[in-house]
């Protein structure tokens, strides 16, 4: 991709735009252009910014959008992704109310190519997918969006290629420099305060502008929390004609009785159950540091060379507190929604034994860490001909920041619970616990923990060569090679105590540790109140907010465990990396391409065509080493712990493609300020790094039903995409514009994750042979405490048996082994498996723009509105994984500006329709939906007339306090509730 600089058509030869914005003129424009005697007017702010964007759209070669700075170091917003969705098919996913990635034109983060520069830089997620979360934007001067082909860009975008531009000295010559000062106040941090924020740029010319020097840096301290409503690891759901009733046939793990139900399904019905019900509060602080040095030299006018170093760095610290009642499916009574899908309004279970009440917390911290240097030489070889050569190393790191880990769970529990229904009628599901709101300090006793450490390392070296060679009155030809290695490279180990049973006592633990608080008062969300039920319901709204370290350091001088960390028990994480998953992919590729343009007149009509091809060919290979399992231990009433072998399991598998992919762009401007534009394309969009690892990563703990594990493919293929792009601009007035645009993109090879059933020698199930079998018959119940007590009571003397508790002979604790001798079955595993789809899928949509600003009044209006369709929908009916796109949904966008006498104001409205965002829950193939949400956001700005160059502003996000949902098959199967709330940040902006 040739890096470029904001370019002016004839609509905006008027306007003196800062940022040294050079201009690229058509030679006919700009013979035109030299002749007439122009009106130089200087234009900043929001108004001059868009000015610039929608020249970037008039006289591009393609479609393309793009956001331009207001002002030498000074974006529309403080986060590049929350900028990004303001753009016509472009929405984002946020992380704890912060824009991190985007979707456009319905393709999600994978498969939409980032660059910097032109350069394709490394992530830290793991995926493909970037996260605007790590970047500031006070050293951006734009951003474009290509959202039509073009042969010279590089290849990975189905849905876009983005590509982020950086502040260069010599495209703005002479002293430039601003210093900014910002205090944040988040609304959703209950602990945490007002924070900082610092930013300046410093860009300079010397030597009658042959050399340059830029160099911006920021420091943004943020410190917000949220809270949250879950269901664990999800819904399990059924046909209507699976029960409990074991004897019969028609029993599966999860299936309700026939009995005790109100409007229960029935065949022709599926229905699904909850795993659990949590509450959880987390208070997150962050630490960005960003920062860049360009060195620029222009010894003559033909040769301009470039070495720069970006640099970003996010620290995020973590800790948060939890309460859940994890449902065991014992006989339930429930209450449910007609079908054909069906869903609880009203899950409750009763127990005949006390079962946990679950407390947790955690305490972790992750840095991720990039640097990118990178050389650029643009040479001027004759008239005809330039020539550029671009080299870049880049470096991205995900790794742990805390002593205990990159995350953690340390559990704590009192089996005090006789019940647990959860009300899912409201938007929040309450949770009703027997006992729950009587319990004290001194039940709580530890129970299990993990503590994990993992790193991903990224990093590319790139070498591009590009050319244009210019033809007298014939157009111009593009042409160019790029070489391309990726080398990804994750690990991770677990220390995992599965002690969910408990050790030690009831009143080990200090009371002063165990500071009591309140649930519902920290949601803001409608929940049910019961009344659709017949029974008695205690609402849950006690909880511990216990004391991490304090815990934590006592658990590990009291209690012993069977695996160590670092710190040589097992109340800590290890960083013994060799010893767990260990996976390292190498992805080659070369491309070359050329294209043809060209431009001339038809009639009175201007147009311009350019013809493309760009050959890619890609190797992969995939090594990995992951840990080994030689058995099975039944250590809690769900858990099912694998037991490491400690051998490991290496693992080399290879994969290659390659394509030739062919593009067509046509614009013609019918008349004069109307412009038609047709493209064609074939594109394709890589497969996630993720997904290209080799080795089967199993889950450590499993159900009694099955366990979970995941495996690579290096061997998948890209998605593959032929590209249909139609629209008509009309730029009416200096300022404003409307659009309307349709695209249709026919893919192939989408990567379709199939749960392969597996089983493994030497991995028994406890819970299926004689000593289980024996239980169900004698007890005539499936509860995993009456069968595990049974067990307990009548087999101590079998070797599988062990039981490390029996001070209370009413509610014994131990582990069950599985074993061969006691006729266990072999365990099924659920393996999420990767592979391509042979099935084409149609994604067509529609996209409305208008940009109005009414003469001088200073007032303006940005609107947009987008269709997105395809011919693949999610059958919440169908119980198996379907080939459905991820991220598909409407968005629209309406902004109202103000600028004036200094003053500048704006308001945004972003709202975006309710899409898939997974197929797959913890539970396998049941589907996510994120519902539909809107946010408000505005910001204010006034420059103070007396210090020339100083600005005051203020900016609010998210000022109605809205709120994310995420459910599954239904309304009623809510899987994840996040409060956020709004963000306020006032300051000061100097420059000169």
């Amino acid at each position: 991709m040739k890096t470029r600089t904001f370019n002016k058509t004839k609509l905006a030869t008027s306007l003196s735009l800062v940022l040294g914005m050079s201009s690229i003129l058509p030679a006919h424009a700009a013979d035109e252009v030299s002749e007439e005697n122009i009106e130089v007017i200087s234009v900043t702010g929001i108004r001059g910014s868009l000015i610039k964007s929608m020249d970037v759209k008039r006289s591009s070669s393609g479609v393309v959008d793009s956001i331009s700075a207001e002002d030498i170091g000074k974006f529309p917003d403080t986060n590049l992704a929350e900028s990004l969705q303001r753009i016509s098919g472009v929405s984002i996913d946020r992380v704890n109310g912060e824009g991190s990635k985007v979707t456009v034109r319905g393709f999600g983060p994978d498969f939409n190519l980032v660059t910097l520069n032109g350069r394709q830089m490394p992530v830290t997620t793991g995926s493909r997918s970037f996260d605007f979360a790590n970047i500031a934007s006070e050293s951006i001067s734009g951003v474009e969006v290509f959202k039509t082909a073009l042969a010279e860009n590089p290849t990975g975008g189905i849905g876009s290629t983005i590509n982020i531009l950086t502040h260069k000295p010599l495209s703005a010559p002479g002293l430039k420099a601003t210093f900014g000062a910002k205090a944040m106040d988040d609304k959703s941090t209950r602990e945490g305060g007002m924070t900082p924020e610092l930013s300046g740029l410093y860009s300079n010319t010397f030597a009658d502008d042959k050399f340059g020097v830029s160099i911006s840096a920021s420091f943004q301290e943020r410190e917000s929390g949220n809270a949250q409503a879950q269901v664990g690891t999800g819904w399990r759901s059924f046909p209507g004609t699976v029960d409990n009733d074991w004897g019969a046939g028609t029993a599966e793990w999860g299936g309700v009785p026939q009995e005790g139900q109100v409007n229960r399904p029935g065949e022709g019905d599926i229905y699904s159950v909850p795993q659990t019900t949590v509450y959880r509060f987390e208070e997150q602080q962050r630490q960005r540091t960003n920062g860049q040095l360009v060195l620029q030299y222009r010894p003559v006018d033909s040769i301009t060379t470039t070495l720069d170093y970006t640099y970003m760095r996010n620290d995020v610290d973590t800790q948060y507190n939890d309460v859940s009642a994890w449902f065991t499916f014992a006989p339930s009574e429930n209450v449910w929604t007609d079908g054909p899908i069906s869903s609880p309004l009203i899950y409750s279970e009763t127990y005949t034994s006390a079962q946990d009440l679950s407390m947790a917390t955690g305490d972790y911290g992750v840095r991720n860490e990039s640097g990118s240097l990178g050389f650029n030489i643009e040479w001027q070889a004759s008239d005809d001909l330039t020539l550029t050569f671009d080299a870049h190393n880049s470096v991205a790191e995900n790794k742990p920041n805390s002593i205990y880990g990159s995350s953690n769970t340390l559990s704590t529990a009192a089996f005090v619970r006789t019940s647990a229904a959860t009300d899912f009628s409201g938007d929040l599901p309450v949770l009703a616990v027997g006992g729950g709101n009587a319990i004290i300090p001194a039940d709580m006793v530890v129970t299990g923990s993990v503590f994990g450490s993992s790193r991903n390392k990224s990093e590319i070296d790139q070498y591009q060569f590009d050319g244009e060679y210019l033809f007298e009155d014939a157009g111009s030809i593009d042409f160019g090679l790029a070489l391309t290695t990726v080398n990804n490279h994750s690990q991770s180990v677990n220390v995992q105590r599965n002690d969910w049973g408990g050790v030690g006592s009831p009143g080990d633990l200090d009371d002063a540790w165990f500071p009591a608080d309140t649930i519902h008062d920290k949601f803001s969300a409608n929940g049910g109140d019961f009344s659709n039920g017949t029974g008695t319901y205690d609402i849950l709204n006690t909880m511990f907010v216990w004391d991490f370290a304090s815990v934590r350091d006592y658990a590990a001088a009291n209690y012993s465990s069977s695996v160590a960390g670092d710190c040589g028990n097992g109340f800590c994480p290890s960083t013994d990396y060799a010893s767990d998953v260990d996976r390292y992919t190498e992805e080659e590729s070369t491309a070359v391409y050329v294209q043809y343009n060209y431009d001339g007149e038809i009639g009175d009509m201007p147009y311009d065509f350019h013809v493309g091809l760009r050959y890619e060919q890609t190797d992969v290979t995939s090594t990995s080493a992951v840990a080994g399992y030689n058995g099975t231990s039944w250590v809690g009433d769900t858990e099912i712990a694998l037991v490491a072998s400690g051998d490991r399991v290496f693992e080399t598998q290879k994969g290659d493609y390659d394509y030739l992919l062919p593009n067509l762009n046509f614009n013609i401007e019918v008349v004069e300020d109307v412009k038609l534009r047709a493209a064609y394309s074939e594109t394709i969009g890589r497969p996630d790094y993720v997904s290209i690892q080799g080795g089967t990563v199993r889950g450590t703990l499993a159900n009694q039903s099955n366990g979970s594990g995941s495996s690579g493919n290096p061997s998948l293929l890209p998605l593959e995409s032929q590209n249909y792009d139609l629209s008509a601009e009309w730029y009416y007035a200096p300022s404003s514009y409307v659009s309307v645009g349709y695209f249709y993109k026919d893919t192939k090879n989408f990567i379709s994750n199939t749960n392969v059933v597996t089983t493994y020698d030497g991995i028994y199930n406890p819970a299926s042979g004689d000593l289980y079998q024996a239980a169900l018959a004698a007890t005539g119940s499936n509860d995993a405490g009456t069968v595990r007590q049974y067990i307990f009571e009548n087999f101590a003397d079998n070797s599988a048996v062990n039981i490390t508790d029996a001070s209370d002979p009413n509610n014994l604790v131990g582990t069950i082994e599985g074993s061969s001798a006691n006729n266990d079955e072999l365990l099924e595993f659920f393996i999420d498996t990767p592979s391509n789809s042979t099935r084409n899928s149609v994604i067509d949509g529609w996209e409305f723009a208008v940009q109005h600003f009414f003469g001088e009044t200073g007032f303006g209006v940005i609107a947009n509105y987008t269709i997105v369709n395809s011919d693949d929908k999610y059958d919440n009916f169908l119980l198996e994984d379907q080939p459905a796109l991820v991220g598909l949904s409407d968005t629209a966008n309406a902004v109202l500006v103000y600028e004036n006498y200094g003053f500048q104001a704006r308001v945004a409205y972003n709202w975006r329709d309710e899409f898939l965002n997974s197929r797959g829950q913890g539970t396998g193939a049941n589907p996510q939906y994120t519902e539909a949400y809107s946010q408000i956001d505005l910001s204010v700005s006034y420059d103070i007339e007396q210090v020339e160059g100083l600005t005051v502003f203020f900016e609010g996000l998210n000022i109605t306090e809205e709120y994310t949902r995420v459910h599954g098959r239904a309304d009623e199967q809510v899987l994840n509730l996040t409060e956020t709330g709004a963000r306020y940040s006032i300051g000061a902006r100097y420059t000169f």
